[in-house]
């Protein structure tokens, strides 16, 4: 397969006691994950660290010809330990995650989410979202009710339609594409996407040379604009 460099980290942010965000990968097994918990008192914290154990004992050293099955399976049982969970233990109720979880193979990048955690690439300069929110104001523009800059500045703009572990089943939303070398790939959690327009992640990931360095300039820009929520952000640089 393709060569892919990594980095990923995240950051409570300006504004938060807690860091619900989690990142995860392997770049020998090239699989990257962004989950972003919700919850009550430290609940989100566990679901998102469920959701990244769950990643790596169903990911690493596995192998399939059916790369969409294995991302769903994967994204559905960390659904099933997350409600189970939350449904036992009663400080633990309600408690759910974003998920966007990516696996690099050869010529093909194959994507499972759920929520609003996005995954984006960019390829000759242009940035293009892979994703699409499971979100109320992406219903709304959909059904051609809202803008996307109106839908941008939306009070319900954090309304998701879709969570791991709320339920005792999930719809996992799972799209592949080609991938080429050259591609830089961005998961993030939505304290990064909501802060910074995709011009800026765009500038960013061009002008950085090293994922490291890129993902360290997206956690400071995030912060220069108020760092309101715990940000998660995962750059793939596909060689």
């Amino acid at each position: 397969m393709n060569r892919v460099r990594m980095w990923g980290m995240t950051d409570p942010g300006l504004c938060r006691e807690r860091n619900e965000d989690a990142v995860a990968w392997s770049t020998e097994q090239g699989w990257a994950l962004v989950a972003d918990g919700m919850g009550g008192h430290q609940a989100g914290e566990v679901a998102s660290d469920l959701v990244a154990v769950t990643a790596r004992e169903l990911l690493d050293g596995r192998s399939s010809h059916d790369m969409k099955r294995l991302l769903r399976r994967t994204v559905t049982e960390a659904n099933r330990r997350i409600h189970a969970k939350a449904t036992l233990e009663e400080h633990h109720r309600g408690m759910g995650a974003t998920v966007v979880l990516a696996r690099f193979t050869p010529r093909r990048l194959v994507v499972a989410h759920v929520g609003d955690s996005r995954l984006y690439r960019l390829r000759d300069g242009q940035l293009t979202q892979l994703t699409r929110d499971h979100s109320l104001v992406q219903e709304l523009v959909e059904d051609g009710m809202l803008t996307a800059e109106e839908a941008r500045h939306s009070p319900h703009r954090h309304v998701i339609t879709r969570a791991v572990g709320h339920q005792a089943t999930v719809e996992v939303e799972v799209v592949s594409h080609h991938s080429r070398p050259g591609d830089r790939v961005l998961l993030c959690s939505d304290g990064l996407s909501d802060l910074v327009d995709d011009d800026s992640l765009a500038a960013c990931l061009v002008s950085e040379p090293a994922p490291e360095r890129a993902v360290n300039a997206l956690m400071e820009l995030a912060n220069q604009a108020g760092g309101k929520d715990n940000i998660a952000a995962l750059v793939a640089e596909i060689h």
